[in-house]
This record gives structure tokens, sequence and C-alpha cells, in this order.
């Protein structure tokens, strides 16, 4: 059995991927389209065979497999891929499939939006962070050197498929990293998901608790599709964790779900400090991040690195950086400008603890 999200802008279906209209819609709608399925190195080898022996229709299917990890998420493989497109003569009618986790579904549906003026394409998303996030909501796009995400557009996908089968493949650091974006969504709207979340067994994860967490987004993302003013609360612990993550780009040393982690936790300390939270809500915060994530190292020394980066996000729109903080567990406010003041304090708070 599957369920449908209830959603006006994303099309998604939650459960086995076999009993799903996946089948159905490659046998009619896009019976005569050339199929290009955009793997990474991983899903190459361990999930791209299930679905070319399993689905019938996709043996002829064109398979670009794109460098693995956030680093290679840029325009020069962008461009790789296009001329491969070219290569094999894909016309607007024919579809693209992204197997695969954010990075992706992120770049997959980038290449496709753009390239002449746009394919259809299907994502299936094959880690928890991009079947609840990045393959849910028409964010589409690539980085720009350590800045995450500078270069992209909106584009939704035909239908996203996203089936708990393809977390067994996930070594458990991934795993864990997709918790960080279900634990934001709770944060976002939810106490009772908060709640659920932190008595669930990650390793076995159910549809329903998959359905719950999209649906959440999926939800924000009809009201303001283009991020223009509700959608905004969807970047709680981005300012800060985009900042970490590029810091460490080069070295991939944190998983983006660490990176997110950690920033709602400084920003949720950004908003003690503004007295906008109460300090039991920040201290169920911190109990539930230190307990969930591994610490990550930032020492002092490049406390203003970790800012000049926050200078430079896409969500600014003033010389202050903007921010999306939380009021308690289930409620955020966007369009937060704050001093920098405040936000080297709480990172002294939670990375300086000499």
């Amino acid at each position: 059995m599957t369920k449908f999200i209830n959603s006006t802008k994303n099309r998604v279906e939650v459960g086995s991927l076999e009993v799903s209209k996946f089948q159905s819609l490659i046998n009619s709608q896009f019976k005569d389209a050339k199929k290009v399925l955009i793997v990474d190195e991983n899903t190459q080898e361990n999930c791209a065979p299930y679905l070319i022996t399993a689905f019938e229709g996709l043996e002829e299917a064109e398979v670009i497999v794109l460098p693995t990890g956030e680093p290679n998420k840029v325009m020069e493989v962008c461009q790789q891929v296009w001329e491969a497109f070219t290569k094999y003569g894909i016309q607007r009618g024919d579809l693209v499939i992204n197997l695969g986790g954010g990075v992706v579904t992120d770049m997959g549906g980038f290449i496709a939006a753009l390239y002449k003026r746009g394919l259809r394409f299907i994502n299936i998303p094959t880690t928890l962070l991009a079947m609840v996030d990045a393959s849910v909501g028409g964010k589409t796009g690539v980085n720009l050197g350590p800045y995450k995400n500078q270069i992209g557009s909106f584009a939704f996908p035909e239908i996203t498929f996203c089936d708990p089968i393809f977390l067994k493949t996930l070594p458990e650091r991934e795993l864990i990293s997709g918790q960080a974006e279900m634990f934001k969504h709770a944060m976002i709207s939810s106490k009772e998901h908060w709640t659920e979340l932190t008595k669930t067994d990650f390793y076995n994860i159910n549809s329903d608790l998959l359905y719950d967490s999209i649906q959440i987004k999926a939800t924000i993302v009809d009201n303001d599709p283009t991020e223009k003013g509700l959608r905004k609360t969807l970047n709680l612990g981005h300012t800060v964790g985009h900042a970490i993550e590029g810091f460490y780009m080069d070295e991939h040393q944190y998983t983006h779900g660490e990176c997110i982690a950690w920033g709602m936790l400084v920003e949720a300390y950004i908003a003690l400090e503004l007295e906008m939270i109460e300090k039991s809500e920040v201290n169920e915060i911190e109990r539930v991040i230190c307990k969930m994530f591994d610490e990550i190292s930032l020492s002092p020394d490049v406390f203003e690195t970790i800012i000049s980066l926050m200078k430079n996000d896409k969500k600014n729109n003033s010389s202050k950086i903007n921010f999306s903080l939380p009021t308690k567990i289930g409620a955020v406010v966007f369009d937060q400008q704050v001093e920098e003041e405040y936000i080297l304090k709480a990172l002294n708070t939670i990375f300086n603890k000499a």
C-alpha cells in the first residue's frame, strides 16, 4: 500500500515502488519517451540494478553517473551531462529519472529544468534526507565554491516516489543525517511530531513517519512555492548550518544533516539571546541534538570566517544576516535580521566550551 501526499504543488507517493504508479507511468505517459537515469557512484551500484530489472521500459534507459559527494555539485558536472544529453539526442518530450540522494535530486532537477528550457523529470530519492527534504519542494541547484545552492531554479518533478526499501542501502551516518531535516520540520510546526521522532527507531523507519514529515514540508510549499514568506521557515538551521558545511566543503568532514542539526541549536541560542524562546525549550532542543548527532568541532578562531560565509547566504536581503528563528518547539518566525554580536555569542556558547 502507498500513500499520497495531500499537496497541490508536490506529487509524492510514499511506500513500495513496486505497487506505486511508477510502472504505469512509464508504460503510459512516457511509453515512447527516451529515458535518462541519473545516478551517482553509490546508487549506480546499490540501487540502479534493481530499478532497471524490476521495471519494464527501463532496459534501454541511458544511465548517467555523477561523481559522488557535495564537492561535485557544480556547474562543470552539469555541463558534462548536458553534452551527454545532446549526444543521446534527448528532446523536450523525454524523461529524466533522478535516482539518488539530495545531491542527485538537486542536480538532476537543475539539469533537467535548464536543458532546452525544461525536461520532465521524476525523483526517486534513496536517502532519508532526500526523501523528507531535498527531493520535495521544487528547489534545484548547484553550489558556487563554498556557497550552497547559489545557482538554481524552482522546478517541480512530475512526481516523487519515496520507498523506504532504499534506506536499507544507507550507512548509519547517512541515515542519521536525514533525521535533522525531520526534526527541523517538527520544530517548525509540530511538537507532537518532535515527540514521536524522539521515540523512533530510525533503523526501522516506517512509511507513516516519512509521510508525516513530508506532508509538513509539502503544506508549507503549497502556501508559498517560491519562498516569498512562509516557506522561509524551512530555512531554520540552514543559515548557520550551510556556513559550517561550506567551511568544510573540501574535506566533506560533516554531513549536511549534522551541520543543519548544530545550526538549529546555534539559532535556538540566538533566539534565546533575543528573548524569543524559553530556556526550557532550548534545553530540550539541545538534549536531542547532543544525543542524536555527533559533535561538530569548530574553534573560535574560525567564527569570523563562518559569519563571513553567512553574509553571502542567498536568504539575506540587507546588510544584516537573515534568520528563521524558533519561538518554541513547533513554531518559527522568519525574516529576523540579527546583529553579529548575538551570532558570535551563540557560536561561543555551543562550540567554545573550554
